[in-house]
This record gives structure tokens, sequence and C-alpha cells, in this order.
């Protein structure tokens, strides 16, 4: 307001209403990612401290151990003391009596407990003397001790051999929790997230973590959440097959994190990775041909597009030259090759081939699979949604 005007002239709003509400929108949201990103940034920073704590324990330990190996290969036979008026070995035999082991009074085993003493702080000073020259601040660049027993040239086979045992512990944990429960799997995840920065470049690593973010999608239950997760997995598995595309492991969960993300996308879009899908399952087979995963992804590709709606059919005819095309015997034959590989692989898979065979009209082995399927307990949620569908057919 132009000062000439007055006290008496009312200001006014520099924006309408609807747009002050847009910009307090956009101001929220900006807030609620630099609070995200400081969080994650936090999580970094932890993560990456936890790191280099471990690795340098790691060296630490793994060097202290060369040097006592190193050590007792010096001195492989005890000393003698010319000193020593006692026995010439520097323990008493169990049985000498001479020797008062008590007390120390007399000469023998006064004698020989010196000697002893001597060979021990020996020990300890050569001891002392190689764990001064190991620290946090010479990790990288170890130096050769007293003893040259690590040569410059050998560090880096130590940091690989490190690298690689501590891969292989977190790759059988990040199985065991995956094969868990619900807060196992969060539990695996964060472990997964948390190491990503030392194992980034690690193929098994990589799929693994992909495979978490798959977890994560299936057992939240916010819609935002099950995107996010779907695409930030599919994101790293692409990743892993620019490097290597002859990984059955990379395929298949690439094509799996392809299917929960086509899950919130439109009828368009999901028949077209259906294609991608199918596609990155037959390389699965073709690079692993004994994994039953595979194949019980395969059926059920199979049997959803033997069942596609007439929507869906037609949306498929209208845009693909070659809609995709499986019956339910396609199906019904993926399914029985998990079962030959992998005898109750899944409660799901058994009760997909009851489904298969009442669909064909075998209602007699309908129900033997049925009763297979019931044998079986409950370990995934898809387990569960066919628990459910068993009893609705049970009760058919």
């Amino acid at each position: 307001i132009p000062p000439e005007a007055g006290d008496a002239v009312t200001s006014t709003a520099l924006l309408p209403h609807d747009a002050q509400v847009d910009v307090l929108e956009r101001l929220d949201f900006v807030l609620r990612n630099i609070s995200e990103l400081r969080r994650e940034v936090e999580e970094l920073r932890n993560s990456l401290q936890c790191l280099a704590a471990e690795i340098v324990g790691e060296v630490r330990s793994h060097l202290e151990e060369t040097q006592k190996v190193t050590r007792r290969r010096r001195f492989p036979f005890p000393r003698e003391r010319s000193d020593s008026t006692g026995s010439s070995s520097v323990y008493f035999p169990a049985s000498s009596g001479a020797a008062n082991t008590d007390d120390g009074e007399s000469e023998g085993g006064y004698s020989t407990a010196n000697a002893e003493s001597d060979y021990d702080r020996e020990s300890e000073r050569e001891s002392d003397e190689g764990e001064d020259e190991v620290s946090c601040e010479t990790v990288k660049t170890v130096r050769r001790d007293s003893l040259d027993l690590v040569n410059e040239d050998e560090t880096p086979l130590i940091f690989d051999s490190l690298l690689e045992e501590g891969l292989s512990q977190l790759l059988q944990q990040a199985d065991r929790l995956h094969d868990g429960n619900e807060q196992e799997k969060r539990e695996g995840f964060q472990l997964l997230l948390n190491n990503k920065l030392a194992y980034a470049d690690q193929k098994d690593f990589l799929w693994r973590l992909a495979r978490a973010h798959s977890d994560m999608c299936e057992i939240t239950e916010d819609t935002e959440e099950k995107r996010s997760y779907a695409s930030d997995g599919k994101g790293e598995i692409e990743l892993a097959l620019q490097k290597w595309d002859r990984s059955a492991e990379c395929h298949q969960w690439y094509a799996i994190l392809c299917g929960q993300l086509s899950e919130h996308e439109s009828i368009q879009k999901r028949i077209q990775t259906g294609y991608v899908f199918k596609e990155h399952i037959d390389k699965a087979i073709e690079l692993k041909p004994e994994d039953p995963k595979s194949y019980y992804l395969l059926g059920r590709w199979c049997y959803q597009v033997s069942h596609l709606g007439w929507l869906e059919k037609k949306t498929a005819a209208a845009l693909f030259e070659a809609p995709p095309t499986a019956t339910v015997q396609d199906a019904l034959q993926n399914f029985l090759r998990v079962e030959e590989l992998s005898p109750g692989f899944s409660k799901a898979g058994r009760v997909y081939i009851a489904k298969c065979y009442r669909d064909l009209g075998n209602n007699s082995a309908a129900l033997h699979w049925m009763n297979l399927a019931s044998e079986l307990t409950v370990h995934t949620k898809e387990d569960a949604e066919s628990e459910r569908e068993l009893e609705e057919m049970q009760s058919v």
C-alpha cells in the first residue's frame, strides 16, 4: 500500500485464497521431504560408521591372529634356561612331589617358575608391540611390524577375504530373515539397506535387496508404499541385470517386481507388463531349469492369462498384434513340474493344481490335490489367501 494512502486503507491479500492454500500445501510437501531427507542422511551416516567399525575390527582381529600363529611357529620348542636347577622343562610334571606349587618355597619350584615367567613376559612384550602397530588410523596402510608378519602387497587380499566372508554371513542371515515372519522380513530389509554401500557391486547381494523390496511390498497395507517398494526394487534389479544378464535370480525377481508394480496400473500397462513378465521368467528357466519357483510363477501367469476377462482380451487384441495366450492345461503342467522338482513347495501351488483340475472337469483329481494342500501349513501371505480359497472349494 502506498505510504500516502494513509492508515484508513485496508490491506488486501496479494494472492487469492485458493492460491494461498496451494502455496501452503506445496510448502508443507517441501518440509516433509526435507525432514525425510534429513532422516535418510542420518541413517546413512550411522550405517557408514557401523560399517567402518566392523571392517576395522575384522582387520585387527585377523592381523592379531596372524601374529599369534607366527609367534608360535618361531618358538616350536620350549626354551631351556641355564639357571633352572630343577626339571629341564618349563612345566613341572604332574607327578612331581619335589616342587611345592602352592607357596613356591622349594628351589626347583622357584627356578622353573622364574623361567616360565621370563618366557611369558617376553611373549607378552612381543604381543604388545604387534598390537600397538595396528590402529584404526592405519587400517588402510598396514605397516610391516618387527616380525614382518604382513606384507603391504598382501593387504588388498586381506580386505578381499574379509569382505567375502562378511558377504557370505550377510547373505545367510538375509535368507533366514526372508523365510521368517513379517517382522523378520522387515529386519532383513533394513539389514540389506544398511550394507548396500559395501556390497552394491555384488550380484547375490543386489537380487536379495530386490527380493527384500518385494517382501516389503507384500507385507505393507498402504497402496502408495506398495508402489514405492515395488518401484525401488525394480530399479535395483534393473541395475543388476545390466551387469549380470545371465543370472536366473535377477530375471526372476525382475519379473516378480514388474508384476507387483503393475497391480497399481491401468489395464493396458498390466497387459504390457505381462509380456515382460513372461519373457524374464522364460529366461530364468533357461538359465536355471531346476528352480521350482520359476515354474510356479509361469504356472500362475498361464492360469491368469487363461482367465482373462472380455475387456482385457479386447484391449490386448487392440494394442498388440499377438495377444498373450495360455490354457489351463499349460498352467497345470507348470504346477505339476513344481511338485516334481520340490514336493510340497507351497500350499498355494497345490491349491492351483486343484483349481486347474476343477476347471478341466476332473473333480476326483481336484479333491485329491485339495486334500494334499490341506496337509501343508501357511508360510506366506499368498498361502493364507489360498487357504481361504481352499475352504471355499471344500464347502462347495
